[in-house]
């Protein structure tokens, strides 16, 4: 019987197996255990989990059921996909050997169960029973998966104390681990420590430095392999190329790719994608497509990642016509019913204000996943068709992909930039309500920034405190947001408390926070603070430079402003757009007007930029300051664009200094011209005429020129954290009678006087 079942084994059928057995049982005979385990590694090896479970049913007819069977038992019931009942098998075994063990710690891995893997190790250990050279490497890779580190020293040690420090397998696996994690310095030593080395060995070193965004070290290791003799594979190429690609040096990354060329290794899809993302990811579209041309000519077929990493670069830079050619090339490679296809090619069409397309793509995609909706729902948010958004986020909340917290955010973002910030704040509140999510920092943002471009301060400020309120932590985002709001003479005190916040947030860790402290303390009136977080900062950039520079302008300390901007020509930065801006005003309080000319020159023969408007307005601040009316009216007149307001009040400003009220009212006229609605610009036009002995009727001021009526003084108190305007010719009953009664008595007082 043995030998017919055997046979069954190989030729089939395995049904038949279970009626023999059932004959036997009749018979009263019994099965040898390895025809047993025989019949059981043939269900393995056609997955006939239903004779498997036949067989268990009959295990009783084995001569001898010890843990071997049983372990096969496991095998079997985990390689077919029935992990549950493998480990019922395992759970009511009396005895486990190290096979028994290695057969559910296996089964465990092809299902991803790394943490089981884990609790399974220490379970056989205190059973006695320790792991084997084959058994470790996937012990590591379950710590790995987990992030167990502990476990991996633990195993580390074990190896050592049970001298299998010469097993490849076991050491590439645990400097792996070490690698993955960012412990270098382990991985360093371990390596150091390993008598035999291999490609494997010599990839994990270099992916760990990779990962740690040290270029030079994994560099210096990807050398040494060579050195030792061992040849990169590609697999050794495409981690460095990828990496030197995500740090944004794709010269060096094309370079590396051409090496490998020329050493025979021809370069894969992965390859040609990584350097293709690289590339558009630095905004080198033509670049990327060139590569992507290449690819073809090289017979290397894109897959999906290579597509949309050239969508991306096309959406980023609203490039239609680049996009159509990536759309034509998904449908000729029948890529288009891919979502991750779908999802980038929605993305261009709304960057690029293509809606009709960008539905279009949506409508015809099989499968949509939350990014394809959050997409379409973002272009309509982005044109301003919040109605259709909203329309398409209600069809959101009733398909498979639900709404997930970026599409509330871009929802809620739509509607205040919409000016409607009613909608967007019941929006906000139904987060939690209707979502069943937390609004996170961004949602908070959004409200923010919101209140703060429709001039809501007061609002935006109440929101960072109720922020706050509910234990929200505020990112870089919210403080580049809020503190432009406390940029004013009166909110010391609160960008003070501002600061704090992003100090117990690590937040002034970024540059970018550090830079806005500067310039809002500098406007705030504290010069020396702005000071002090300038020296504090380890790394400047020319942002930072740029701030403390037209801090220094904007409190009339032009020495002080000159020093810091040779300063930082010395360090070797180069002067922007903004820090001409500062230094011209800054020899026009200094009188240097020479410099100032020179100054100006250079912006377009030495540094190649075209003199803006703000320039314009530093030379005629600089002109009129040191009373060269005349070159001033010169350079306006010689402008290549028409001088704005803003550049005829400077003008104006530097006539009535010097007391030439012909040119003040010519600059006046011209002011009026381009706002003539603008109530100081009446008031003080007319003190020009005055003075200079003439009438002057002005003109009616129209309906749309009295909504934009700007009063001709304001000033500001604050009281008990409270800020106070107060308005030339304001009556109103916000003030209380005592205030009025008090200013009355002051204003006789003043006449008697």
């Amino acid at each position: 019987m043995d030998t017919h079942l055997n046979q069954l084994c190989i030729n089939g059928p395995l049904s038949e197996a279970v009626s023999i057995l059932d004959s036997m049982a009749q018979q009263g005979s019994k099965v040898k255990p390895f025809t047993y385990m025989n019949l059981l590694q043939s269900c393995i090896d056609k997955d006939c989990i239903s004779v498997g479970r036949e067989l268990h049913a009959r295990i009783g007819l084995v001569r001898k059921v010890d843990p071997f069977v049983e372990t096969k038992l496991v095998s079997m019931y985990a390689k077919c996909g029935h992990l549950e009942e493998a480990w019922k098998v395992f759970d009511e075994m009396r005895e486990r050997n190290l096979f028994t063990w290695s057969a559910m710690i296996g089964a465990c891995c092809r299902d991803r169960c790394w943490e089981e893997v884990v609790d399974l190790f220490y379970d056989m250990m205190r059973d006695g029973v320790s792991p084997d050279e084959f058994l470790i490497p996937k012990i590591v890779q379950a710590c790995g998966k987990c992030g167990d580190l502990e476990t991996v020293r633990l195993i580390h040690s074990l190896v050592v104390r049970c001298g299998m420090c010469s097993s490849m397998r076991i050491n590439n696996s645990i400097l792996a681990v070490y690698a993955k994690y960012g412990e270098m310095n382990c991985a360093k030593k371990f390596l150091e420590n390993m008598d035999e080395r291999d490609s494997v060995t010599w990839n994990a070193i270099i992916t760990g430095f990779c990962q740690k965004g040290k270029i030079e070290q994994a560099q210096k290791y990807f050398d040494a392999m060579q050195e030792k003799g061992i040849e990169p594979s590609l697999v050794t190429w495409n981690i460095l190329i990828s990496s030197y690609n995500q740090l944004g040096h794709c010269d060096i990354a094309m370079d590396l790719m051409m090496k490998m060329e020329s050493v025979g290794i021809t370069p894969d899809v992965y390859t040609w994608t990584s350097m293709i993302s690289g590339f558009a990811q630095r905004g080198r579209i033509y670049c990327a497509f060139d590569l992507l041309k290449e690819m073809f000519l090289a017979e290397i077929e894109p897959n999906s990642i290579t597509i949309a990493s050239a969508a991306a670069a096309c959406a980023s830079l609203k490039s239609l016509h680049m996009g159509l050619e990536i759309h034509s090339i998904a449908v000729k490679m029948g890529l288009v019913d891919d979502v991750l296809i779908g999802n980038s090619l929605i993305d261009i069409y709304s960057k690029c204000g293509n809606l009709k397309d960008a539905q279009s793509v949506f409508d015809m995609m099989l499968k949509r996943d939350v990014y394809s909706w959050n997409s379409i729902i973002g272009g309509y948010i982005q044109a301003g068709f919040c109605g259709k958004a909203h329309e398409l986020f209600m069809k959101m909340q009733e398909s498979d992909s639900r709404p997930n917290i970026v599409t509330w955010n871009v929802m809620i973002t739509g509607y205040m930039q919409n000016g409607d910030e009613d909608w967007a704040f019941d929006l906000f509140q139904r987060i939690e309500k209707d979502g069943k999510i937390k609004p996170d920092t961004a949602s908070w943002n959004s409200l923010i920034s919101g209140y703060l471009q429709s001039g809501q301060k007061d609002k935006a400020l109440q929101m960072f405190r109720k922020m706050q309120s509910f234990h929200i932590a505020p990112n870089s985002v919210t403080m580049l947001s809020i503190l432009p709001a406390c940029a004013n003479l009166l909110a010391l005190k609160k960008v003070k408390e501002i600061h704090c916040c992003a100090v117990r947030r690590n937040l002034v860790s970024e540059l970018s926070v550090s830079n806005i402290l500067i310039d809002t303390y500098a406007k705030t009136g504290n010069i020396l603070y702005s000071r002090s977080i300038f020296d504090g900062l380890s790394l400047k950039d020319i942002i930072s430079w740029n701030s403390l520079i037209a801090g220094y302008v904007l409190h009339g300390r032009s020495e002080s402003a000159l020093d810091i901007f040779y300063q930082m020509r010395k360090e070797g930065l180069q002067p922007r757009r903004g820090t001409f801006a500062s230094i011209i005003s800054a020899f026009g309080h200094s009188g240097m007007v020479d410099e100032g000319k020179k100054a100006f020159s250079s912006l377009s023969e030495e540094f190649h930029i075209i003199p803006g408007v703000e320039h314009y307005i530093a030379m005629v601040n600089l002109f009129g300051r040191s009373g060269k009316l005349a070159e001033a009216l010169e350079l306006i007149q010689s402008m290549p664009f028409e001088p704005n307001s803003f550049v005829w009040a400077a003008l104006f400003t530097a006539s009535r200094i010097h007391r030439n009220f012909g040119l003040a009212i010519l600059a006046g006229e011209r002011m009026l011209e381009l706002e003539p609605g603008n109530t100081i610009t009446h008031h003080l036009l007319s003190q020009a005429y005055s003075l200079c002995g003439k009438s002057w009727e002005a003109p009616k001021i129209t309906k749309l020129g009295k909504e934009k009526d700007v009063p001709v003084g304001k000033c500001w108190i604050e009281r008990k954290n409270l800020v106070y305007t107060f308005v030339v010719g304001d009556q109103s009953k916000r003030y209380p009678d005592k205030l009025h009664s008090w200013l009355k008595q002051s204003d006789l007082r003043n006449m008697e006087v």
